[in-house]
């Protein structure tokens, strides 16, 4: 059932993509306000917490925060309408935030689709799979250990309302 389900999301995902205007990037700050605090399960305070957050900290304090081979997976849409190096709103898209896993928020981020899981997957809402995180967590990677997603993907799940979103 969970098969189906996850097979139905991908097709209307993919679907809205083909049918629906381009959705743009919002940043985590603007996800802030409907998924923070204990009624809606701390979601972004454990984001705020993780690993994640912190990837811009990590290449500023190696010298490679403009290095274009190190920002396509430490910041949140990378020359992509997200982060842009120069640009006056670089700093909302710093680190690894909700869109970089979830999709450009700008049309999934109504509080009629977020209550609403198809509704939000309808409207572009992402429901991570390895191979998005395969994209950044792999051997070209110079920090690169291994990954294996079931172990990792432990440390960051979050729902949100009852519904798990990882």
């Amino acid at each position: 059932m969970r098969k189906l389900m996850l097979t139905t999301l991908c097709v209307l995902f993919l679907f809205s993509l083909v049918y629906n205007q381009k959705a743009t990037y919002v940043g985590a700050k603007n996800c802030k306000g409907c998924h923070i605090g204990p009624k809606n399960s701390n979601v972004y305070e454990k984001w705020e917490k993780a690993v994640h957050a912190k990837a811009f900290e990590t290449l500023k304090a190696k010298g490679e925060e403009k290095n274009p081979r190190c920002l396509k997976c430490h910041v949140t849409g990378f020359n992509d309408g997200g982060y842009k190096l120069g640009s006056t709103n670089a700093r909302d898209f710093e680190g690894v935030q909700c869109e970089s896993c979830h999709g450009p928020g700008s049309l999934y981020k109504d509080i009629r689709h977020m209550k609403d899981e198809l509704a939000a997957v309808e409207n572009g809402l992402m429901i991570p799979i390895d191979a998005l995180c395969i994209k950044c967590h792999n051997k070209n990677s110079p920090t690169f250990k291994g990954f294996d997603y079931q172990t990792y993907v432990k440390k960051i799940t979050h729902a949100y309302r009852g519904i798990k979103t990882y």
